[in-house]
């Protein structure tokens, strides 16, 4: 019988680590079944693009898996059993249980409306595709001189503010910062962006604490009424609730717990990548949510997993960071190098090659999911008769 790996989400992590993993063991060995609810792949990072108007490349996944082996399932996923190594999905033809000998999970993130009031009624998100294309309808619905308002001043934010600035400057385009403007960036850096904001009439609230937001307005804590005909909440990410519901190992927040492996703590054959999974890195603190941390997540989970099922040995995949990728717009970008921990330097790139390195890396990053081991080539190994405990990350070359 093969051995049965089920990966649960096709974004960025969840699509590498099975492209990784149907190229690194044999097909006459293993069955890979890749459950998500779209057929195509979605450019999260260009959600802001969608919604301003732009339309992107299309990226079936029929294509991108086209001769891997790896079978795609159309359906929602609608819980996991971690003891019984089921999932139950939902698909056209009904409900279905799949049995998994290895499940990779990486069902993602999606907005947090943090509890706010109004935040669920009267705003809208860039965080999917569904919203980014509801929002873009809204969008061009707008009249000249309406208010459009984006609340959270981290890099979703400050791209979503100026993409809708730039595309549409007759708007009234404003952005709500809990924090300063840029304020973790190099002072230089931080200039730049003011000096962006500034040309493209983006007006900047800092400081500010939203407190409820409403059809036509947004109120903060300190007592301001801002105008907003449309509100675009970018303040953060929730995790996919799926995993908290189960006896896996989960934080506060719902991500699941995981070694440096990408396995968790408590269920050893189940691996989290992407923003569903709580890892600690190189630099000794908490990965945070984005692609730059998904990817090299999803690298480590397909090589172990390999590892552990052939007998092998997987390499350690840099968990840290280098830089910091900010889009303002089609023609302004921000390029900002960070320390292994995610903090500022004072070196950055600004303007227009800031621009069309962020391109570059946007790119690079859709090009990834449909060559996952870097378009190197690689043997499919067979599966080891007699399985090897999982090796842990010390112990691999």
């Amino acid at each position: 019988m093969k051995h049965r790996i089920i990966v649960l989400g096709a974004g960025y992590t969840g699509a590498i680590a099975a492209g990784r993993l149907a190229r690194r063991l044999h097909a006459d060995d293993v069955a890979i079944t890749l459950v998500n609810a779209e057929p195509d792949f979605v450019e999260r990072v260009r959600m802001h693009q969608v919604a301003a108007g732009q339309d992107l490349k299309p990226r079936p996944f029929a294509e991108i898996f086209a001769g891997t082996g790896v079978e795609l399932k159309l359906a929602k996923v609608t819980a996991v059993d971690a003891d019984a190594k089921t999932v139950a999905i939902l698909d056209a033809n009904g409900a279905e249980r799949l049995a998994y000998d290895t499940l990779v999970y990486a069902l993602g993130s999606g907005w947090n409306d943090q509890a706010v009031p109004g935040v669920a009624e009267h705003a809208y998100e860039v965080a999917s595709r569904p919203g980014a294309l509801r929002l873009r309808e809204r969008l061009a619905r707008l009249d000249a001189g309406a208010a459009v308002t984006v609340v959270g001043g981290g890099l979703t934010g400050i791209e979503a503010a100026t993409e809708f600035a730039e595309a549409r400057p007759d708007l009234k385009v404003a952005l709500i910062a809990r924090g300063g403007l840029g304020d973790w960036v190099s002072p230089k850096a931080r200039q730049h962006l003011w000096k962006v904001f500034g040309r493209l009439g983006i007006t900047v609230h800092e400081h500010a604490d939203v407190a409820e937001v409403r059809a036509d307005a947004v109120a903060t804590a300190e007592g301001r009424t801002i105008p907003a005909a449309v509100t675009v909440w970018a303040t953060g990410f929730a995790v996919h609730p799926i995993a908290a519901a189960t006896t896996l190992a989960t934080t506060a927040n719902g991500q699941i717990e995981v070694d440096r492996d990408m396995a968790s703590v408590s269920h050893p054959d189940v691996y989290a990548v992407g923003d569903a999974g709580y890892a600690i890195g190189d630099a000794g603190a908490p990965l945070r949510m984005s692609c730059a941390s998904g990817t090299p997540m999803a690298w480590q989970a397909a090589d172990t997993i390999a590892a552990r099922l052939t007998g092998g040995r997987a390499k350690p995949a840099p968990l840290h960071y280098v830089q910091q990728c900010v889009s303002l717009g089609r023609k302004e970008g921000l390029i900002q190098f960070v320390t292994r921990d995610d903090q500022a330097k004072d070196s950055s790139i600004r303007g227009r090659t800031a621009a069309l390195y962020k391109e570059l890396i946007c790119t690079a990053a859709a090009w990834s999911v449909a060559h996952p081991t870097l378009g190197l080539p690689v043997r499919r190994r067979h599966l080891a008769t007699h399985r090897a405990h999982k090796p842990t990350v010390n112990a691999l070359a």
